[in-house]
């Protein structure tokens, strides 16, 4: 099977065969690095405008590859949004479509409780007989290596990393052990690998009576291993020990709070800052400098993309590489961050209420860049709406796979290469039950949200035309009814009802336009 869609790729690009002495086709299929960042803004990077924090190797890959600037999450919080990429089904289909942190299983946020039984750590698993973009790539041949923060089913579940198609896993089971970046331990596989850390709960505040503006009332917080560094050897050595086709879904926990970052990285943003107010840690870590902390963190992340970009040139690898950067979400509001300062989501809106875990632009459009030299063009941009229930389309069509029952998605191969004529999507559907209950629909420029579905607030409708109001701040939906009554339309042809009780919206099961 795989040598037939190899065959059909190398026709599709142009690829000489390389004949063997048996005149058999060398295999030769890209490796595939899906780099997936957490709560990273639509305008946190240079590319996308940032002018304060800088990521000159992300940036360098948008030089080489392709930008998308109306890119989406499948949803505006993390487990949701990382179960659709993964499956390629969008939130109307989708069994996980919200965090579900599993609290019948007892004191699920007690760090310490967790530490003695993992049976507390990690999320709700999916199904286990759900086919992943892992399975199918290591169906293909490939060695599928996962680094970073899973929070798709707890340790010893039938939802594991490795039982969900990865060969290997290193990094965090559960995302609320990733509310530190100093953890006490991680996971290999299916094991823990403990750190040189204590066991500083995440959401420990500054003591009561320590001094806010003297960096050692902050050093219990910063501890021997730094996860992020332990996570990029882990996924190096992978990278390097591969003589096969490899996917690589780097699930970065970063930039999501806490702030937290190596010293040398927030020494060089407080020398370009200056002093700023500490935060003293209301629901987070506490941070003496948090501007600096937070845009350390990014760049940080990004000195370590140019160091993989680095090895993938110097072994020969990155002429054959896909290499695909996003985020799973919008910008956060908690913490520590701030947007406002940052303009972290621009020109979208993304201080709360407008940024994650919200259907407004700001929660939900991400960056996305993909480079594959030969072959994406260099230095382009597309205005493609996407989201990323596409990847999975996308890669079947680039290996000639079928998906199982189909895919929500589509591929975007016509796009990236620039070649043949590319689909679109009817509409993009999103719907989420937190935060009130919320449901949205974009299609072409135009986009339906509703909110307050779940509770006693009233709901509301919103209609923005996009492509002249992008920050959403004129509601034309009094003004638009037949465009209002087309995307609900199209909404409902799209959702079904959630087979779990806690992540449906009952007001969406008769209809987007029920009140």
């Amino acid at each position: 099977m795989l040598k037939a869609c190899l065959i059909g790729l190398t026709l599709l690009l142009g690829v000489i065969p390389v004949l063997g002495a048996q005149d058999t086709l060398t295999p030769t299929p890209p490796n595939i690095i899906y780099i997936l960042a957490d709560d990273l803004g639509y305008g946190e990077l240079g590319a996308y405008g940032q002018e304060k924090i800088e990521t000159p190797n992300i940036d360098a890959l948008a030089r080489e590859g392709m930008r998308f600037t109306d890119h989406y999450s499948s949803a505006p919080v993390c487990a949701p949004a990382r179960y659709m990429l993964l499956t390629g089904q969008h939130a109307g289909h989708a069994y996980i479509r919200n965090n579900d942190e599993g609290k019948a299983r007892g004191d699920v946020w007690n760090y310490r409780a967790m530490l003695r039984d993992s049976v507390l750590e990690g999320q709700r698993a999916m199904p286990a007989d759900t086919r992943t973009l892992a399975h199918y790539l290591k169906a293909e041949g490939y060695a599928t290596g996962m680094v970073g923060k899973w929070g798709l089913g707890n340790p010893g579940s039938v939802s594991t990393p490795n039982k969900m198609g990865f060969d290997f896993f290193f990094g965090y089971n559960c995302q609320r052990q990733a509310h530190t970046y100093y953890p006490v331990h991680l996971y290999k596989n299916e094991s823990r690998v403990y750190l040189r850390n204590d066991t500083v709960a995440p959401h420990t505040p500054l003591p009561q009576g320590a001094d806010p503006y003297d960096a050692a009332s902050y050093a219990p917080y910063q501890l021997a291993d730094y996860a992020p560094d332990v996570m990029f050897e882990e996924m190096m050595g992978f990278v390097q020990q591969q003589d096969q086709p490899f996917f690589l879904y780097w699930a970065t926990p970063i930039p999501h709070v806490a702030l937290q970052a190596p010293q040398r990285w927030v020494d060089y943003y407080v020398e370009k800052f200056g002093d700023e107010e500490p935060y003293t840690g209301k629901g987070y870590f506490p941070s003496r400098y948090p501007r600096a902390t937070y845009a350390a963190m990014i760049s940080y992340l990004d000195e370590n993309v140019g160091k993989l970009v680095a090895h993938l040139k110097a072994t020969g690898q990155y002429d054959n590489t896909l290499i695909v950067f996003t985020s799973d979400n919008g910008p956060t509001f908690a913490g520590g961050a701030d947007p406002v300062f940052f303009d972290s989501a621009a020109p979208f809106e993304g201080t709360k209420g407008r940024g994650k875990a919200y259907l407004y632009e700001g929660g939900i459009r991400v960056p996305m860049i993909a480079t594959w030299p030969g072959h994406i063009p260099a230095g382009t941009s597309t205005a493609h709406s996407s989201a990323h229930y596409d990847f999975l389309g996308t890669v079947a069509d680039l290996l000639g796979f079928e998906v199982e029952g189909g895919t929500d998605g589509i591929s975007l191969l016509p796009t990236l290469l620039q070649q043949g004529t590319q689909k679109a999507h009817d509409a993009l559907i999103w719907a989420f039950p937190g935060y009130g209950g919320q449901a949205a629909v974009r299609m072409g420029d135009w986009k339906l949200l509703r909110r307050h579905l779940i509770g006693e607030e009233p709901a509301t409708l919103e209609l923005y035309h996009l492509g002249k109001d992008p920050a959403e701040q004129q509601n034309m939906a009094k003004d638009y009814p037949e465009v209002v009554q087309q995307l609900a339309e199209l909404f409902d042809r799209a959702y079904r009802p959630s087979h779990l009780e806690k992540h449906r919206i009952p007001a969406l099961e008769d209809g987007l336009l029920r009140e």
